[in-house]
């Protein structure tokens, strides 16, 4: 038989067992809708599931004599030697920001061939490539 105060140690032990599973669900129910996936220009024109008007990151390279500079808007093409998508963008880029060199832009997808960035991320040295990038380049070389 079970004295009283194991009953209450119990009681609080079940208690905080069930608030700790629900603030993990919440936390993780969180992160989970503010992820932003990277996906290759091949990935993209390969999916017949894509989501556009969703927030995602496209990321490749930046494709030889593909920028353009009209006032404030930048257009450029990024892409895995495979696959091309064109990209837009209103603002500043990086310094690293050049033709043959990664990118990734953050931003929507508008069509398979279009994607708006919010944001250009090339924040690394030149000779930085990002694994996932990495492993699509020499994948799509071949």
């Amino acid at each position: 038989m079970l004295t009283k105060k194991v009953k209450k140690r119990l009681s609080y032990l079940s208690v905080f067992t069930l608030l700790s599973i629900l603030a993990i669900y919440f936390i993780l129910k969180s992160l989970n809708e503010n992820i932003l996936y990277f996906k290759s220009p091949s990935d993209i024109q390969s999916s017949n599931d894509i989501i556009f008007n969703k927030k995602i990151r496209v990321g490749g390279m930046v494709k030889k004599d593909s920028i353009r500079i009209k006032n404030k808007e930048i257009k450029f093409t990024i892409t895995d030697f495979k696959n091309e998508i064109l990209v837009t963008y209103t603002g500043t880029v990086p310094n690293l920001f050049m033709e043959g060199k990664g990118v990734v832009a953050e931003g929507k997808l508008k069509d398979k061939k279009f994607f708006v960035a919010d944001r250009i991320l090339a924040k690394h040295d030149e000779n930085y490539m990002p694994p996932e990038l990495k492993d699509i380049m020499k994948k799509n070389v071949k």
